[in-house]
């Protein structure tokens, strides 16, 4: 009796150590294998590899843009007064038409020559050269005058007197200055 009773123990203990069993490999297969040190090795390569890929497309658009940004540049500074330059065809061919009258009058050529200088001036406008003309009793502006003589006058000192010549600026940048004669300190 006792040998059924060890067996009868011994077969209640067989399924209870086959559900264990059971349990231990559903968690083995269950759990994740913990990557090998070769399969991190191949996986920062690959990381690696597209970082440095991403990299050199990178440089490669920088070079892009900065050689685009020089060619734009070449061409501003070539093409810089073409609009300035168109403007002035139509005043050249006013004055050749001018040259080509065979008995011109005082009054047609003085009508020709305002009708050109109402012409150079729109170019001037229309490109945004200005005239600095200023006037008689106006203060003195270093910046956009030149005081060529000073002489005695009845007006304060360093004032404008007289305009030996017109100056002019593009877009506020100083061409030339206007050339005046100043008033001199009583």
């Amino acid at each position: 009796m006792q040998d059924m009773e060890k067996q009868e123990a011994q077969n209640e203990q067989q399924p209870a150590q086959v559900d264990q069993a059971a349990a231990a490999a559903e968690a083995v297969q269950a759990a994740p294998a913990e990557p090998t040190l070769e399969d991190k090795l191949a996986a920062a390569e690959a990381r690696a590899s597209e970082m440095q890929d991403a990299f050199l497309r990178a440089r490669a658009e920088g070079e892009n843009i900065r050689r685009r940004a020089q060619e734009d540049i070449a061409k501003a500074h070539k093409f810089a007064i073409e609009g300035f330059a168109e403007s002035l065809l139509a005043v050249k061919d006013s004055l050749e038409m001018a040259l080509k009258i065979e008995n011109p009058s005082l009054e047609s050529l003085k009508e020709g020559v305002d009708m050109t200088l109402k012409q150079l001036s729109s170019a001037f406008e229309k490109n945004k050269l200005q005239e600095v003309s200023p006037q008689a009793g106006e203060k003195l502006d270093p910046m956009k005058h030149q005081a060529i003589s000073a002489v005695p006058a009845e007006q304060d000192a360093n004032t404008v007197v007289a305009v030996l010549q017109k100056g002019y600026v593009i877009s506020d940048r100083l061409l030339r200055p206007a050339l005046v004669t100043v008033a001199q300190g009583k």
